[in-house]
């Protein structure tokens, strides 16, 4: 078994077909498959399920991928590190959630670095990926949040992934609205009475638990849902088709003016909680520290 064996099973899979996935690689399909059938014979298990529609991942293939996913992030970031072009400047990476601080605070960093070649990067991801770049290593620092409805599966994934997590600020639950929308003039709004618009959810289908959901009310049941994993496209459908999204009520006013959005406050009550995360007894970076005292600049909650 060899990394390239492993990243052809990880294409396969995503094309779903032998065909598309060799033409992604640039190889022929029947040196795919024959590559891929010899690491089956060498692991023996079948991966895949072959059909006259395209392929189908087995029971044993998931798993698989599962795990193949983690080896090839971890050789990526070993390539990235020591292989690559960059490999003599400095580095540094944030995974977040969708908070304008989170980027303020890199941004900061970034002006105060004092080295004369570097590559820093910011992910703006959902819940479970910023928790897993940073047990990975391939970023530093997690900015995540959650509330009442999702605390508990959240604070397990921190312990299992063994992260510390370090809260700076509380958020009420508010809404977002289109300027126009009939609401949009309310001080504050109850679940009932948006029952008749669609939520517009920021789509974590990687997740395989609703919980993890970065927005409040997790545990809601909404009878009209649009998922997106687009912000852009999310403001869109807001503002076309009357729907509304969920959130903190962090809107920065640069932003607000110009996509047109209006916060809400929600009458129920589902407290967030934002804050960072970094690995359990782990020694930053300077940079790592740097960002941190950054983010501190926002800390509400001693």
């Amino acid at each position: 078994m060899n990394i390239t064996q492993i990243k052809y099973v990880l294409e396969a899979a995503r094309a779903s077909s032998m065909r598309e996935a060799s033409t992604r690689l640039y190889v022929s399909q029947p040196a795919l498959s024959s590559s891929i059938r010899d690491l089956e014979n060498e692991l023996g298990i079948l991966i895949f399920e072959r059909t006259n529609k395209g392929i189908l991942l087995t029971e044993e293939g998931r798993e698989f991928i599962m795990y193949a996913k983690k080896v090839v992030g971890q050789y990526e970031i070993l390539e990235d590190r020591y292989m690559s072009v960059d490999s003599d400047k400095e580095r540094f990476a944030v995974s977040t959630q969708h908070y304008n601080f989170s980027i303020h605070a890199f941004a900061e960093t970034v002006r105060k670095a004092s080295a004369d070649k570097y590559v820093f990067s910011i992910y703006e991801t959902k819940t479970k990926i910023v928790l897993e770049d940073v047990k990975s290593l391939k970023s530093e620092v997690g900015i995540v949040s959650f509330s009442n409805s999702n605390e508990a599966v959240i604070k397990k994934l921190i312990r299992e992934y063994q992260l510390t997590f370090v809260p700076l600020m509380t958020r009420e639950a508010y809404i977002y609205v289109w300027k126009e929308h009939e609401l949009a003039d309310r001080s504050e709004v109850s679940m009932e009475d948006l029952k008749e618009y669609p939520c517009i959810t920021f789509d974590q289908s990687d997740d395989s638990n609703v919980y993890l959901t970065e927005e409040a009310m997790a545990d809601h049941t909404f009878d009209k849902m649009i998922k997106s994993d687009d912000r852009a496209s999310s403001i869109e459908l807001i503002a076309t088709l009357g729907g509304y999204s969920i959130g903190s009520g962090m809107l920065s006013e640069e932003n607000a003016l110009l996509q047109g959005l209006v916060s809400i406050k929600l009458k129920e009550k589902d407290t967030i909680v934002i804050g960072y995360v970094v690995r359990d007894e782990s020694n930053l970076s300077v940079y790592g520290r740097l960002y941190i005292e950054e983010l501190l600049k926002y800390r509400e909650i001693m």
